[in-house]
């Protein structure tokens, strides 16, 4: 049997190399927490302040740039969902070096008018890009040339409300998640073939649930939790734990929620996850169990506010969330005491950003709040743009890469 210990040792040393790199290779970064080891960013913008460059990218996407060296890449889609594509922005110039359509679908289903049809965030790494469009299909593309090197399109799902799940990669595997009204399952890929590894049914009987109930948009993370490793990813009605090697399923905690979000946050033995819509809660979740933990394994919950779109990050023992509806809050990791809450009004679909001492929240419609992390709410400047953003933002160096509705942004103290 394969000794889980190396693979932990070598996750860890992969994700502080990320960092030491200075690149951004998945969604919310290169642990998935949304938390940076970069120094000498900005605190202030506009449109005319500290803007290095600014690309328009053609279409409509909400998947955030990840970032290799010097090679951006993002996905974008025609509005009405027929052309699917991958951006290659270079780092130093913002100029478009790959323009590759992906994929065309011809009957693109509905989506929700928040929605895009290249909301999942690709994952990057060196010699590869792989992107992923949901129902629509799953590729891996050379990163020198933009060549398709493989490609997915047997995973159908009814999204109802569009594609929204990232992938993520762990040792060989690409993991993502195939949550849709007709069909729930986790599944993984060889990054180097695309082959089915594993496919693992979710554990919930959703035939008592109405449709809309069963569908679910979250992103896997991998926890170290004593000498294993769990890859945690929340669906609707609960969240699992899996062997990300064979994909068995290790524990589940039941909820009541569903059109989860929330990309699961790791903090010493706890998941922070998000129970998704009509409670919207968040929750911490002791890591190691076995079976059905929905009784032994919930530490806290958080119930004071709309938490669907946004995940969480944790600076030292904080952990920092916006509401969607424009309410900041800071609470203790190991209680979920309440520290501080504050309004800043406007709406959020963007996970905040903590980096050099400082954390961000982007908005929806243009605006973002730079704060001090700490016991009291410290606000340290507000910037505006002309558009908002939907994605979460992107660090590599001492820069900040925002994608808002038209452009991608390198956003730098000269």
């Amino acid at each position: 049997m394969r000794n889980p210990l190396p693979a932990a040792c070598l996750l860890i040393l992969l994700l502080a190399a990320a960092r030491a790199e200075e690149n951004w290779p998945q969604f919310r970064g290169p642990a998935g927490d949304g938390a940076s080891d970069a120094v000498g960013l900005p605190t202030t913008w506009s449109e005319t302040e500290n803007v290095r460059w600014k690309t328009p990218i053609h279409g409509r996407g909400w998947s955030s740039p990840v970032i290799w060296e010097k090679q951006i890449w993002l996905t974008t889609a025609t509005e009405d969902g027929r052309e699917l594509s991958a951006l290659c922005i270079d780092r130093d110039s913002g100029k478009i070096v790959h323009d590759v359509k992906v994929f065309d679908v011809a009957e693109p289903g509905k989506i929700h008018p928040t929605n895009s049809y290249a909301s999942p965030t690709p994952v990057v790494e060196p010699g590869r890009v792989y992107v992923h469009f949901g129902t629509y299909g799953t590729a891996c593309l050379d990163t020198a040339t933009g060549r398709k090197l493989w490609e997915r399109r047997d995973f159908p799902c009814d999204h109802m409300n569009g594609p929204g799940s990232s992938p993520m990669v762990w040792e060989n595997l690409l993991v993502f998640a195939v949550d849709g009204t007709d069909v729930q399952y986790v599944v993984a890929l060889d990054k180097q073939t695309g082959q089915t590894a594993w496919k693992t049914p979710r554990s919930i009987d959703y035939s008592s649930f109405a449709k809309d109930r069963r569908k679910a948009y979250s992103t896997p993370s991998v926890a170290v939790a004593g000498d294993r490793l769990e890859l945690i990813l929340p669906g609707a009605q609960a969240v699992m734990g899996y062997d990300p090697a064979t994909g068995r399923e290790l524990w589940k905690l039941r909820y009541s929620g569903y059109s989860n979000v929330v990309r699961p946050v790791l903090w010493r033995d706890l998941a922070l996850i998000g129970t998704g819509a009509d409670n919207c809660e968040l929750w911490a979740v002791r890591t190691g169990g076995q079976g059905d933990v929905t009784d032994s394994h919930l530490v806290w919950t958080y119930n004071k506010g709309l938490l669907l779109k946004t995940s969480p990050v944790v600076v030292d023992d904080l952990v920092y969330f916006v509401h969607d509806q424009g309410v900041a809050a800071c609470v203790e990791a190991a209680t979920g005491k309440v520290v501080w809450r504050k309004r800043l009004g406007g709406e959020y679909s963007a996970s905040p950003l903590a980096a050099d001492g400082k954390v961000y929240f982007l908005e929806q419609f243009g605006k973002s709040f730079v704060i001090r992390p700490g016991r009291k709410y410290e606000e340290l400047a507000k910037n505006i743009l002309d558009h908002g953003c939907m994605a979460s933002p992107a660090v590599a160096g001492r820069a900040l890469f925002p994608r808002t509705e038209k452009h991608l942004y390198r956003i730098e103290t000269p």
